[in-house]
């Protein structure tokens, strides 16, 4: 499925969206099922993880009324309940970037396809029509964002280590900042300023692969040799680039912070029905209440944010193949 040379090269940002024009109701309809499939097996992860941690919160109560009862001082949880704890977060964590990688993998295919049969004037797609064609080359648009994934996670984390290093002590001549006091330039400038670039950093390399996806699945290159081939392609168009993943990242921002809010009548009722099944164990209920936004807001994300992620890049794509092959000599 590559692009023609005769085509016309260009299509201005302006247009990031036609693929959505086109062919809107394959594409939504396709993401509301990702979203839909997604929203149930996130949900049964988060309750997979409570119904492990269920025993280990009876304990924690126990251990807070027998010292109620004893007058006894005590802290929010047993010292021995947090490695319990922290286990089952671990145990949740794997399947959770699974199905973020999926998502993420499926729905950048998705748009890339509807994205070149636009291009072609293919006439209408359905949701039938995008999975098959997103389906051979499923496993090799999972691997490119995996890979991508990985490589954004490292620069994010050197950002991390250098922070917790910095507020640990361990950077020569550079003091943390005491309590109520003033932070001093070296500490602004290493613990703050250079740790935030890094992870900015972290953000430009994601934009310049994110047409990787695209690459896999449309010119069926290998995982390495799409993210190579998006990282030259972008090349070509750094401002352009930056300003779309920038664009993007702030929709995405600003819709999980209003999804934030909008999912507090919705853990108002949750905590109240978690008080009711677990014969008002506040310490669970307490837990659930502030992890339940979070992820109402992340599964609030691909139905709200990717389907304007996924034009954007798909579409960054298309003109800069077509721009590519505008600029070779056409052979006579």
């Amino acid at each position: 499925m590559g692009y023609d040379g005769d085509q016309q090269a260009g299509g201005g940002t302006g247009d990031v969206l036609g693929v959505g024009g086109r062919h809107r109701r394959a594409l939504y309809g396709f993401t509301l099922r990702v979203s839909a499939v997604t929203a149930l097996l996130g949900l049964a992860i988060l309750a997979c993880g409570f119904a492990a941690a269920w025993d280990t919160f009876e304990g924690v109560r126990d251990y807070a009324d027998a010292n109620i009862a004893n007058e006894d001082s005590y802290s929010a949880y047993a010292e021995n309940a947090r490695p319990e704890l922290a286990k089952v977060g671990l145990m949740m964590l794997p399947p959770i970037l699974v199905l973020a990688l999926l998502v993420v993998s499926v729905l950048h295919a998705a748009y890339a396809v509807g994205d070149s049969r636009a291009g072609h004037d293919g006439g209408a797609l359905t949701v039938g029509d995008l999975w098959r064609h997103i389906r051979p080359r499923l496993r090799a648009a999972v691997a490119v964002n995996a890979l991508t994934g990985l490589a954004v996670g490292a620069v994010g984390m050197a950002g991390l280590v250098l922070w917790a290093l910095v507020e640990g002590g361990e950077v020569p001549g550079v003091e943390p900042t005491p309590l109520h006091g003033t932070a001093s330039p070296q500490y602004t400038l290493v613990g703050w300023v250079l740790p935030i670039a890094v992870g900015c950093l972290g953000l430009l390399l994601y934009f310049r692969l994110a047409a990787a996806t695209a690459e896999t699945v449309l010119e069926r290159r290998s995982p390495f040799a799409a993210l190579s081939r998006s990282w030259i392609l972008t090349r070509r168009a750094r401002l352009r680039t930056l300003g779309l993943g920038t664009l993007v990242t702030a929709a995405a921002v600003l819709v999980f912070r209003l999804a934030l809010y909008a999912a507090a009548p919705l853990v108002h009722f949750a905590g109240l029905g978690m008080l009711w099944l677990s014969d008002d164990n506040v310490w669970i209920t307490g837990v659930l209440v502030m992890v339940l936004p979070s992820a109402v807001a992340l599964l609030l994300l691909p139905p709200a944010v990717m389907p304007l992620v996924c034009a954007v890049f798909a579409r960054l794509h298309g003109d800069l193949r077509r721009r590519e092959e505008a600029r070779r000599p056409q052979v006579v």
